[in-house]
């Protein structure tokens, strides 16, 4: 069964999508236009079953997710959003599985709540020490919203040109129009600075106790593998990387399910601990 409410996070309004129960799992979408929770993974959290309890925000700007007063958004704003989330939930231990952007607020995340974050999945990930802002990310966050920004984003996102779908681009460009106020204070021009907000330092890195999975597409263009996942190697201390070849930049899409077969083995491990 999955539920769609609003949780309140120091006085602000988090919109969230839940399903099942058992070990709760963090889900943390990207940063592209017209990103939501539920859009980025109803159909992971549906294929995973009822044997997780899943939640997945809407992030500060993002869906339905307002950024709250007196604030820009941004690396921090995430992270304490994401972590107060859960503590309004009651949920004391977690796993937390982050796309792109959000695979930087999850390190982030398990860095500031090590008793809390037990596990880590940072899928085609941000936050890499020194990663620079890629051609095709700043295009992604440049795009306009309507049908020729949708079509233009999705080709950047994936490598198989087949999955830009009409209905595909029909559903992320009324997203865009939603939500394309709060989404053009967060990424503005110069935005090389604001890929250099979202890198982690290394004695971040350092901080995360939880074992880390990264998965990564290996034709990824947006978060290239060599930039974006190999330097993870030399900084977080309990890590796996899995590449996965003839993919781009959203494995659970594009390879959905070695994805969701990665996920559940590395998750199914925690079973005994929440």
């Amino acid at each position: 069964m999955t539920s769609l409410r609003t949780i309140t996070v120091d006085g602000s309004p988090v919109h969230v999508m839940e399903s099942g129960t058992g070990p709760t799992v963090l889900m943390l979408h990207g940063s592209g236009p017209g990103t939501t929770g539920s859009g980025a993974w109803a159909t992971t959290a549906q294929a995973l079953g009822t044997s997780w309890h899943l939640v997945a925000p809407d992030q500060a700007g993002f869906g339905r997710t307002p950024i709250p007063a007196g604030s820009r958004g941004g690396l921090r704003l995430w992270t304490e959003q994401a972590a107060g989330l859960m503590d309004a939930l009651g949920v004391e231990h977690y796993a937390v599985v982050g796309h792109s952007m959000g695979g930087a607020v999850a390190l982030a995340l398990a860095a500031a709540r090590p008793r809390q974050v037990t596990r880590v999945v940072a899928v085609s990930t941000m936050g890499a020490p020194g990663a620079p802002l890629s051609a095709e990310l700043d295009a992604v966050w440049a795009a306009p919203a309507g049908p020729l920004g949708a079509r233009d984003m999705l080709s950047r996102l994936v490598l198989d040109q087949a999955l830009v779908t009409e209905s595909a681009v029909a559903a992320r460009a009324a997203a865009m129009r939603a939500g394309a106020a709060a989404f053009a204070s967060l990424f503005p021009p110069p935005r090389a600075r604001w890929a250099g907000e979202l890198t982690l330092s290394a004695q971040t890195l350092a901080a995360v106790r939880a074992p880390v999975l990264l998965v990564h597409g290996a034709e990824d263009r947006v978060t290239p593998l060599k930039t974006a996942a190999l330097p993870m190697l030399e900084h977080l201390a309990d890590i796996r990387l899995h590449v996965l070849g003839r993919c781009g930049h959203v494995p659970a899409l594009e390879h959905p399910h070695d994805f969701r077969r990665l996920l559940s083995c590395f998750l199914g491990r925690e079973r005994g601990h929440n």
